[in-house]
């Protein structure tokens, strides 16, 4: 089964059977459940839509048939064409559009495709707004526009230049100290819209480029999830060309991931610590990311005397939190940059800007600036258990088994303990819990994971 169909869009593999995976009858009726749920949402006559896609194979084929699906329910439509998920996040309120839908499958391989689905702020949409289009589209509950009333495309292929020009015109970025520091930086951009919009945005502030896998042909060099596993090509890049660092982002450019100068993982975890250290030195304030990020973070925030708080896992949730907690920068540890002064949504495009101006001020080596954070190491792992097991029945066993500790229960079982914390969460789609450690070394991360797997397995009977 590679159709996933749940609250924040639908993904999965291009062909094969409909309802198995994304084939066009899919596609075109999850288009056509997004479109008739808008109409009743936005409760006027007249809708628009900003529609861009990432650089798949598949990427064409998929946005014809949305972009005509929603002309057929009478809605007009922005094109941006090949885009990235900020990019369209951004174009939304600027258009003063109803919607927005990006096709991307994010991190995914290239058989993957995907629609990502926004409401009017160009945000992605809430559970309950999720769930009623999923339902919509079980019923088939459409209403197509008449022959006098189908909507109108606008290709609009200006908005990766607006995009950066919004980057470069915030209050924290300066192009003119990162063009005076003369940056060498390596770019992998798994030859998606990344390879594209990422180069333009340095080569505006100065950087000279050295570019690897920017070809946007959607034929994926290396598995397109930016973990150091994947990363051997442009860890060797940046130590022949001698580069300052090297970035790396995902095909829709809402992960980022930096490469020291020495060849090493900067870390994605610490993406989000290094921008937000240079954002809280400048504008003191609250940070959120998600349980399953860095311990780093807080201490960083804490640092600059403000408060951190952690929300449930996925980037609703952060930015929910976020507005809750008046955070000024936040994201997710996976390399999701959120900074509201621009728009509410992970931005690799943001997080370069700002790393870029924040080294130019340190006037520092990257590996430098890496040592200089609290070192946190993780240890990430899953039990594939039996459907017969109740995974809910294990987390509330383990959260009564560390009762005593600091517990968390908003998502799945969080455990806090002095120097260390394990979060443990089931998956959605499956019988798989989730086990992520964090502690002040690989072999603690590692030896903490080890023994709480032990005590599900003991408490699961397995």
């Amino acid at each position: 089964m590679t159709l996933i169909k749940s609250i924040s869009g639908i993904r999965g593999t291009i062909g094969g059977q409909t309802g198995d995976n994304l084939t066009p009858v899919d596609a075109v009726k999850f288009a056509s459940a997004y479109g008739t749920w808008l109409k009743g949402h936005a409760g006027k006559d007249k809708l628009t839509v900003v529609i861009g896609r990432d650089a798949r194979i598949s990427g064409p084929m998929i946005q014809n048939l949305v972009v005509n699906t929603l002309v057929g329910l009478g809605i007009d439509i922005i094109d941006l064409g090949l885009s990235t998920t900020p990019t369209v996040e951004i174009a939304v309120p600027l258009e003063k559009a109803d919607g927005g839908i990006i096709l991307t499958a994010s991190h995914n391989p290239k058989q993957w495709n995907a629609l990502k689905l926004l409401n009017e702020k160009g945000e992605f949409l809430s559970g309950a707004d999720g769930a009623k289009i999923l339902e919509i589209a079980d019923n088939e509950a459409f209403d197509f526009a008449d022959v006098d009333n189908l909507g109108e495309v606008t290709i609009n292929d200006a908005y990766m230049d607006i995009h950066i020009d919004e980057v470069l015109d915030l209050p924290l970025v300066d192009a003119e100290a990162v063009k005076k520091a003369g940056f060498k930086v390596v770019v992998d951009g798994v030859n998606s819209s990344g390879g594209i919009i990422i180069p333009k945005l340095l080569e505006q502030m100065g950087v000279e480029v050295v570019r690897l896998y920017c070809e946007p042909n959607g034929h994926f060099p290396h598995n397109p999830e930016p973990l150091k596993e994947h990363l051997g090509d442009i860890c060797e890049l940046v130590v022949k060309e001698k580069a300052d660092f090297g970035i790396v982002v995902d095909p829709d450019v809402d992960r980022l991931a930096f490469i020291s100068d020495d060849g090493e993982m900067f870390g994605e975890e610490y993406t989000l610590v290094a921008c937000a250290d240079y954002v809280l030195s400048k504008t003191p304030g609250n940070t959120v990311s998600n349980m399953s990020s860095s311990r780093a973070l807080r201490d960083i925030t804490q640092k600059h005397g403000g408060t951190y708080e952690a929300s449930a896992v996925g980037e609703v949730n952060v930015v929910e939190m976020m507005k809750k907690n008046n955070a000024i920068i936040g994201g997710e540890g996976n390399g999701g940059i959120i900074y509201p002064e621009l728009h509410y949504g992970r931005d690799s495009l943001v997080g370069v800007a700002l790393f870029l101006t924040y080294l130019a001020e340190k006037k520092m080596s990257v590996a430098a600036l890496r040592a200089s954070y609290p070192q946190y190491y993780m240890s990430k792992n899953k039990i594939e258990l039996t459907p017969q097991i109740d995974v809910d029945a294990i987390l509330v066993a383990m959260g009564d088994k560390y009762k005593n500790e600091d517990i968390t229960t908003i998502d799945g079982v969080k455990i806090d303990f002095a120097e260390e914390w394990v979060h443990l969460r089931k998956s959605n789609t499956e019988p798989i819990i989730r086990i992520y450690t964090e502690a002040a070394t690989q072999e603690k991360a590692d030896a903490l994971a080890v023994r709480i797997i032990d005590e599900i397995k003991a408490v699961a009977g397995i």
